[in-house]
């Protein structure tokens, strides 16, 4: 780096202790030596185009005010116009917003769909506050940021703790906003309000779809397969359920409340019922398996490992415990950097999330495709399409991989980052 600019860095530049944003660009750095002549714009990655902070102030059912901290991210946006969910957790830090915006230009570009990179969040528990004061902090929280966000801007969609129901909130508000009905503003909306077939299973349907590539690449059988999965959600859920129906034996699956196991495979299509039919009941209390605790959940022997939670899950602490053939990134950045080391000394397969749970952006893609053209597809032609663009991208991905002998994350940082690089450098710098 240039000396005369270095006393400038961004003191979000230093990866030491930056949780997830630290996680991030040490994957642009492990990726940096393969970009040939395109490294000149490697800083660019580095740098989130436009990060935004907002103060939520809400009033509670109670009458009083709480203020909530609101957060939109767009990381690059050279490719297209910026699409990313937005997520309610009261774990929720600016870093790891950052880092899930910059995740999502590298996906976008890992599956060449026509997008940038964003991310949206707020922190704030929302099982701790009824429907009505949930539908004032998104409101407030779309007032507060639609100045940059629009369909051909930056697109939100559904993330951890958000539904179609928010997101039809969320474009309410922004017709609200600006006198004019635009579908196209958010995605992963309810089908009557504009959503796609096939949009809340895409993101586990992507995640089985890669999963089978992988499977078949080194002989493992998918009847009897054992598969782990920790998350029950859209992701998880989904997942479990594909790969039951395709005859593996999904042995566990963990949710925020604990771990269940069967040694015969679990019966996942209860486990989703009951999630849809009383979501305040959860796995430690459903009596559908064999309650196991944390250690013996990551001690168990598997040919798949799917986390579907959130991220950070799997780390230098019980990366050599693991015990499978294959792990798909159902969530967001669940291996840090130590543990993808270790997992690939093991021979493990690491597919990264930026390929395993791209099923949902590519899905959002479609939607809104949809909403700018006014038609609508059918959903065998949407799971379709979202099977050969995954399975492109996960093909593409191995080729890379194999040709440079790096893993199938570096190989798929090699190919988004050159897409995003490339355009960069088309477009130039202005003024």
């Amino acid at each position: 780096m240039n000396q005369r600019t270095q006393h400038e860095l961004p003191t979000y530049l230093n990866p030491d202790d930056l949780g997830p944003w630290g996680i991030y660009l040490e994957q642009v750095e492990r990726v940096t030596p393969y970009l040939g002549k395109l490294g000149k714009w490697v800083e660019t990655l580095k740098r989130p185009k436009r990060i935004l902070t907002v103060d939520v102030p809400v009033e509670l059912d109670n009458g009083t005010i709480a203020h909530f901290e609101g957060y939109r991210v767009q990381h690059n946006m050279a490719r297209g116009p910026g699409k990313g969910g937005v997520r309610y957790h009261h774990d929720v830090t600016l870093s790891e917003v950052m880092a899930l915006s910059a995740w999502m230009s590298v996906k976008c570009a890992a599956v060449d769909v026509p997008f940038g990179g964003a991310k949206g969040g707020i922190r704030i528990n929302p099982r701790n506050y009824s429907q009505k004061e949930l539908e004032r902090v998104t409101r407030r929280y779309i007032s507060e940021i639609s100045m940059i966000i629009g369909p051909d801007q930056d697109i939100p969609a559904p993330d951890v703790n958000t539904n179609g129901q928010t997101m039809a909130w969320m474009m309410d508000t922004y017709a609200m906003k600006t006198g004019r009905l635009a579908t196209g503003v958010v995605t992963g909306k309810p089908i009557s309000l504009g959503g796609s077939l096939g949009r809340v299973e895409a993101t586990g349907r992507g995640c089985f779809t890669v999963g089978v590539e992988a499977a078949r690449e080194i002989g493992l059988d998918l009847v009897g397969a054992r598969v782990v999965v920790q998350g029950c959600g859209n992701v998880g859920g989904i997942a479990a359920l594909l790969f039951h129906q395709a005859g593996a034996k999904v042995i566990a699956m963990q949710d925020h409340t604990g771990s269940i196991y069967a040694e015969n495979g679990l019966d996942v299509p209860a486990i989703l019922q009951l999630n849809q039919s009383s979501p305040r009941r959860f796995l430690a209390d459903s009596n559908l398996g064999e309650i196991i605790s944390l250690d013996e959940f990551w001690d168990l022997e598997s040919d798949i490992l799917i986390p579907a939670a959130l991220e950070n899950q799997i780390t230098a602490s019980n990366a050599d415990r693991l015990r499978t053939k294959i792990v798909i990134e159902g969530a967001n950045g669940p291996t840090t950097p130590e543990a993808d080391d270790i997992l690939a000394s093991k021979g493990v397969i690491v597919i990264p999330d930026v390929i395993a749970n791209a099923g949902g952006v590519t899905v959002s893609y479609f939607e809104w495709a949809q909403n700018v053209s006014g038609y609508f597809w059918e959903e065998d032609v949407i799971n379709a399409r979202l099977a050969k663009i995954m399975c492109d991208a996960y093909q593409a991905t191995a080729a890379v991989a194999q040709q440079h002998n790096v893993t199938l994350r570096t190989a798929a940082f090699i190919c988004a980052c050159s897409r995003i690089l490339e355009a960069q450098e088309l477009r130039g710098l202005y003024p």
